[in-house]
């Protein structure tokens, strides 16, 4: 009897299959996003040069004091990370939800994102 994949492994299955078309370059790296049970993790990757051009996640200080629900934090990493993907002159983005369903925490950071000026 066949066993089902588990849902981490198919996550990972459905990653590997949107990163064979989504690819950051340097005029338009790709932001990428990791949510676990708890946090939530946005990168600005330039995959030419393998480099992070920003990072941002819940875990840091200031959106850790926050009182605030899982969705609501991943709103501020979404700003956050908008201003630091600016700051390093990043204006335009790929996104890159990483086998995530495009609902939820996800949706709301990269609607976060959009609000605070990044074009994807």
């Amino acid at each position: 009897m066949a066993q089902a994949p588990s849902r981490s492994a198919a996550r990972q299955k459905r990653h590997e299959r949107i990163r064979l078309t989504t690819r950051g370059t340097a005029a338009r790296p790709r932001l990428a996003v990791f949510r676990s049970i708890d946090q939530i993790y946005a990168q600005v990757i330039d995959d030419t040069s393998g480099r992070t051009l920003a990072a941002a996640s819940s875990l840091e200080r200031e959106i850790r004091a926050l009182q605030a629900t899982k969705t609501e934090r991943a709103q501020t990493v979404g700003r956050l990370i908008a201003e630091r993907a600016k700051a390093a002159g990043v204006d335009c983005v790929v996104f890159d939800r990483a086998g995530f369903r495009y609902h939820g925490r996800v949706k709301s950071l990269a609607d976060a994102a959009r609000e605070a000026g990044l074009d994807f």
